[in-house]
């Protein structure tokens, strides 16, 4: 590890302190040396699971909340960070997933194909993620790129419970 690497990480440990950058950082998960976008999403996984049982419209208001706070939220921790979408910020991932999950059906398997298709698209970034990843700032810039990744992992998981289900 760098020197460099070494003083962000130690900045970031720092950082838990602030429940602000707790929550962006997905509760530590985003600290993870190996893929921490895929980390902060494994959070979302009881995060959803906890959310499930509700009404749809109840669903959709919370995940709601959850991105339009998570705007503010990752703004503020880049900013405290220095860093544009640092790796570490997954709320975006968070509220990415629980995005992909909206109106997914019972079940482990559902699960997992929404886990798996919004990581496909968040970590491929085909137009116009890409172009929204790079040109769009602060936290709208951190939070939009996974909404949108989230919309295409969302369309891809109803036309598959469509076609199975």
């Amino acid at each position: 590890m760098s020197h460099k690497d070494s003083k962000n990480r130690a900045l970031l440990f720092a950082d838990l302190k602030d429940p602000v950058n707790f929550v962006a950082l997905g509760f530590g998960s985003g600290l993870s040396k190996v893929a921490p976008g895929t980390m902060g999403t494994l959070v979302a996984i009881p995060l959803y699971l906890l959310l499930q049982p509700l009404a749809l419209g109840d669903y959709i208001a919370v995940v709601v909340a959850i991105s339009l706070v998570g705007i503010w939220l990752c703004d503020r921790a880049a900013k405290t960070l220095g860093v544009h979408d640092h790796p570490g910020i997954v709320w975006d991932e968070i509220a990415g997933y629980l995005l992909t999950m909206v109106a997914a059906p019972p079940g482990w398997q559902w699960v997992v194909l929404g886990f798996c298709l919004f990581r496909l698209f968040d970590i491929w970034k085909p137009w116009p993620i890409k172009v929204i990843d790079r040109k769009v700032e602060g936290g709208l810039g951190i939070m939009l790129d996974d909404i949108v990744a989230a919309l295409f992992a969302w369309g891809l998981l109803q036309l598959t419970v469509w076609f199975v289900a």
